[in-house]
């Protein structure tokens, strides 16, 4: 008797860290954004865009102009549990040039400068994916055309 005890006990201690263990929170990390020490061999004023790409290395984002600024972006998530992802840092390097290509300014943002920006990317939807098999077989009944059938 006693010999149960003690194993359901065990299996209970064993569980429990199971569950624990279960629900720590876990972090993902995106992105990328230089370190200071190489942002310091940037001047402003002086370097351009080809000497910013050699130095910290060409951005994933940048303006919607042809020439336009540099965004480095890092973002770290938090997942707990059940719980929605929980954005707990994110770091935004803004590069901006003058008209002549050299650096104008060199900015950091971080999330207790303004509101969480939600990076998305836009995708164009197909309108296939809301009709079914059946829909679109029924939905052709009507654009048959007999005289292209029989050439």
């Amino acid at each position: 008797m006693f010999g149960i005890i003690k194993r359901t006990r065990g299996a209970m201690v064993v569980l429990g860290l199971i569950a624990l263990t279960a629900c720590s929170a876990t972090y993902r990390n995106h992105g990328y954004v230089p370190l200071e020490e190489d942002l310091q061999q940037l001047v402003v004023g002086v370097d351009t865009r080809a000497t910013v790409d050699d130095v910290i290395g060409a951005p994933s984002t940048a303006g919607m102009l042809d020439q336009g600024d540099y965004y480095y972006v890092r973002s770290r998530v938090r997942e707990f549990g059940m719980y929605r992802p929980e954005v707990v840092e994110r770091q935004v390097l803004a590069i901006s040039f003058a008209e002549d290509d050299t650096i104008a300014n060199i900015e950091r943002f971080g999330l207790e400068d303004g509101h969480i920006v939600p990076l998305s990317r836009r995708v164009t939807d197909s309108s296939v994916i809301d009709n079914g098999f059946l829909r679109q077989i029924l939905g052709n009944i009507g654009n048959i055309d007999p005289s292209q059938m029989f050439n």
